[in-house]
């Protein structure tokens, strides 16, 4: 395949750290869309979402845009500010971007757009497809005006995929950064029931799912980024138990959950939601890493 130049946005984030990282790897010329306007005089894209401003010059041109920027949901507390934020960040940078990005006279062919399983909302064992409806919590309505955000792009003609990502199992990750100490003192377990599905996915097939969408013509609309073989949280605790040869048998009620952490950690650690990824799979794509091998590249010592 021949060298591309792509536009990534977030991309001193986990995600788009390393999927910079595998692009350039591979020649690809890649122009970060980032806030600092010193990187902005190395090459890269200016752009401030809050003053709804970004430099479409240096977008000209390049043959695809990754958009993975927004406020972290599991970082803190969800206050009625933060949640403004989370919703923002994600609804009105995306329109920025599609707009501009509709406008420009040399378009990309595709934006693969960030979202997230949480479209899906809290669904039990219910096995969920990308036709499946969105749910009506805090996190399925961001993620129904996240995806909705692209409208400009697609009006325009460009191909856009909406990348429904699951839990990343990385080091450094969100996940693994909460409950690595705790498991590796021995005292971490289930939460609750531990029946609540998780949808997760390596860091590294993460980034070769992107890599497929943006070389796959014939993916667009929603596109579950997630294992084939989603875990129960009771499944994924032995899982993790197994790797750091830990004992497992403290069951962590919701309630300690939602005292630490409010209705972030409610949502975050007892939704259960089943996702399939049907159309990845439809289209060819083969996952590299079982739940106990994304664990130990995501667990072993630094």
């Amino acid at each position: 395949m021949s060298t591309q130049r792509i536009a990534v946005t977030g991309a001193t984030g986990l995600i788009g750290g390393a999927l910079t990282e595998s692009l350039r790897a591979d020649g690809h010329t890649v122009h970060r869309v980032t806030r600092s306007q010193a990187a902005a005089e190395q090459g890269d894209v200016l752009w401030d979402p809050d003053a709804g401003t970004i430099d479409a010059a240096t977008l000209e041109g390049v043959d695809a845009v990754v958009h993975l920027a927004g406020e972290p949901i599991g970082d803190q507390r969800w206050s009625a500010e933060v949640k403004r934020r989370i919703r923002d960040s994600r609804e009105r940078g995306t329109r920025l971007l599609a707009s501009t990005l509709a406008e420009l006279d040399a378009p990309p062919s595709a934006l693969v757009s960030g979202s997230a399983v949480g479209y899906y909302g809290d669904r039990g064992d219910e096995v969920l497809t990308e036709d499946a409806e969105p749910g009506d919590d805090f996190m399925a309505r961001v993620c129904v005006a996240w995806e909705q955000a692209t409208e400009p792009a697609e009006e325009a003609g460009i191909r856009v995929v909406h990348a429904r990502s699951g839990v990343v199992l990385a080091q450094g990750g969100p996940l693994i950064d909460k409950i690595e100490l705790p498991f590796r003192l021995g005292v971490g377990g289930r939460v609750g029931s531990g029946r609540q599905y998780v949808p997760w996915i390596a860091l590294a097939d993460h980034v070769r799912a992107l890599r497929y969408l943006l070389d796959h013509q014939s993916l667009a609309g929603p596109v579950n980024l997630t294992a084939p073989d989603p875990a129960t949280n009771a499944e994924l605790t032995k899982a993790i138990g197994d790797v750091l040869r830990r004992p497992t048998v403290l069951p962590i009620p919701v309630a300690a959950i939602r005292a630490l952490y409010g209705e972030m950690g409610e949502s975050l650690a007892t939704v259960s939601q089943r996702v399939i990824p049907r159309r990845l799979q439809e289209a060819g794509f083969s996952f590299e890493h079982t739940l106990t091998s994304a664990l130990r590249v995501a667990l072993r010592k630094r």
